[in-house]
């Protein structure tokens, strides 16, 4: 589904590589709503739909609170299981070799945007 008009996540400066996520939902037409969020990593945005690929759980215990204290993973704070950052794709854990739902996200004039829903979210 595209939607009409990006929908603005938040202001370019509140993201800091390796630092805390935004969270942010999203609302598909039928009404289910998903936790999402955004990084900054290597100077790029990154986005993912906020649920580990093992359990249904989102993955931050305390808002935002998603990378590791050396920046470059992101880790589900139920198991353990670490995601890369640039891709989404898990290197540990039980749920080793899959991937976040990826976003379609985007920097625009300080800002950043959702710039389409996924068709599909578990």
């Amino acid at each position: 589904m595209v939607a009409a008009a990006p929908a603005l996540i938040c202001a370019s400066a509140e993201l800091e590589n390796g630092g805390d996520a935004r969270r942010f939902e999203i609302e598909r037409a039928d009404g289910r709503r998903q936790a999402a969020f955004v990084v900054r990593y290597q100077g790029r945005i990154h986005g993912y739909l906020n649920r580990c690929c093992h359990i249904p759980v989102e993955l931050d215990l305390q808002d935002g609170k998603l990378f590791d204290l050396t920046g470059h993973y992101l880790i589900c704070s139920m198991h353990g299981a670490r995601y890369r950052p640039d891709t989404g794709y898990c290197t540990w854990g039980p749920c080793r070799g899959q991937s976040l739902t990826a976003l379609d996200v985007g920097e625009k004039d300080d800002k950043v945007w959702l710039n389409v829903m996924p068709d599909e979210f578990c």
